[in-house]
């Protein structure tokens, strides 16, 4: 009696997590009414569903809401209440802790069912959309605080990975922004430091991980800020390393700093990967590989109980379930800004799409031992319940299949990538053109900026046309 008591005590619990999957899973088919109104550009519906969107503002999926109310704020030009929401992000991935008990209740289901921790790089970008907030609201100082928390969080992100460390280490186009705030608030001397550090990464982790070039603007604004705090030997040194011959000349009018944020990053879909057992010589130890993927793990088992230690020893083949990233093409190819009859050309400052897929592979790097032995752990237990009873077992074998499924949550408003142009503005009101070119031909949005000395403007555009 009692035992069939506990029996069905342990389907309920089985089940019930089971509703939690399809739970998210509805989640996410409703995340797609929100996705197409910031691709249609209706960002008040957007927000309206937000709003609206009471699943998504519960403890596991909040940091995904304050993300997008964030950035639906930013589109919306309301640039304290971005920054609030990005605020309270910052303070969710700051916060961010282990559970123990849903990571013990991960080994025998999937890691869908944790507050959602974003990926290094998402938790990066956050600093990125603050700044910009901060800049809109004329706060430099803040702006490059925020700027400086990139790098620093990075450092602080890879200094915890022991055998796996990220490719995406340094972030390049934090120190450029940073460069283009300090210029902007006649730092030239900071300016030209941040520019450096940037070429640094540009020429390094940048070409070797994401096969990314220099910028030439990059390149101006060393040779620029040099110039103007008087580092000849510099500025000789960067004409010969870039073979620029540089001749400095004041804007008359003020700049415009244009940032064009282009289509959207990857979403997540699933993996799986098939892994056998092979003879560890190791006492305590079993070994699982995957041999199309050169992949091998030794498991320590030595711990378990001996029903524990039989099942894993009886284990032959199965499936883990791994986070894939699925590209979203941008609807764009290009672009290029005019103003009068002069065209500049918009460059790639970041790739977010690259950094994703990197990041990902490296996290998968190094996590895989724990997804393997979640797994494992659940066809041990299922080898537990067939000796104890055969429908049990059936009915967990059943369990594990369905549960068997990974995290696809991510920041899907995040863009494909960022470029950016310096022009010089004219005398009056200048009629600033963005024209973005797709296969069917170009687009164009008009922009209006007063030439001012010494005045420097920013304006930010997000393409959010895509393919799918």
């Amino acid at each position: 009696m009692f035992k069939k008591l506990a029996l069905v005590t342990k389907i309920i619990l089985i089940f019930s997590i089971i509703l939690t999957f399809t739970a998210c899973a509805t989640y996410y088919m409703k995340s797609s009414e929100f996705q197409n109104y910031i691709s249609q550009g209706n960002y008040e519906k957007a927000d309206k569903w937000l709003e609206n969107d009471t699943y998504g503002q519960k403890n596991k999926n909040i940091l995904l809401h304050k993300l997008n109310r964030g950035y639906v704020s930013w589109m919306l030009n309301d640039y304290n209440k971005s920054n609030k929401y990005f605020g309270d992000a910052e303070i969710l991935i700051e916060d961010y802790i282990n559970n123990n008990y849903l990571n013990a209740l991960t080994l025998v289901s999937n890691p869908s069912i944790k507050p959602y921790k974003p990926e290094d790089f998402e938790a990066v970008l956050v600093n990125y959309f603050m700044a910009l907030n901060y800049i809109k609201l004329h706060k430099f100082n803040d702006a490059i605080v925020e700027c400086k928390r990139i790098n620093i969080k990075l450092q602080k992100l890879n200094d915890k990975y022991k055998d796996y460390k990220n490719k995406y280490q340094r972030d390049a186009f934090a120190h450029t922004l940073m460069g283009i705030i300090y210029e902007a608030d006649k730092d030239y001397n900071n300016a030209f430091i941040a520019y450096r550090n940037a070429l640094e990464v540009y020429e390094t982790d940048y070409k070797k991980y994401f096969n990314m070039s220099v910028p030439t603007q990059l390149k101006y604004d060393i040779l620029r800020t040099a110039t103007l705090i008087g580092f000849n030997d510099e500025v000789n040194f960067y004409e010969k390393k870039f073979n620029i011959k540089y001749h400095y000349e004041a804007p008359k009018n003020g700049e415009l700093i244009f940032f064009w944020l282009n289509g959207f990053g990857p979403v997540k879909g699933e993996n799986s990967i098939n892994f056998t057992k092979i003879p560890n010589s190791k006492s305590g130890y079993i070994t699982l590989v995957n041999e199309e993927n050169n992949l091998s793990f030794p498991i320590y088992i030595g711990n378990k109980s001996i029903k524990e230690k039989k099942a894993f020893n009886e284990l032959r083949f199965f499936r883990v379930a791994f986070p894939k990233y699925v590209e979203r093409k941008p609807y764009y190819t290009k672009a290029e800004i005019f103003n009068t009859n002069k065209s500049y050309k918009l460059e790639l400052v970041e790739d977010i799409n690259g950094i994703a897929f990197k990041s990902l592979k490296d996290r998968m790097a190094r996590e895989m031992g724990s997804a393997i032995l979640r797994l494992a752990t659940k066809k041990a237990l299922e080898a537990i319940a067939d000796n104890q009873d055969a429908t049990l077992g059936m009915l967990v074998n059943i369990i594990n299949t369905v549960t068997e499924k990974t995290d696809t949550r991510n920041w899907q408003t995040l863009p494909y990538s960022i470029s950016y142009a310096r022009i010089p503005l004219n005398s009056g009101n200048n009629n600033i053109k963005l024209r973005t070119y797709s296969p069917n031909g170009a687009n164009e949005q008009l922009f209006t900026f007063e030439g001012k000395k010494g005045k420097t403007y920013f304006q930010t555009f997000h393409s959010t046309a895509a393919k799918y």
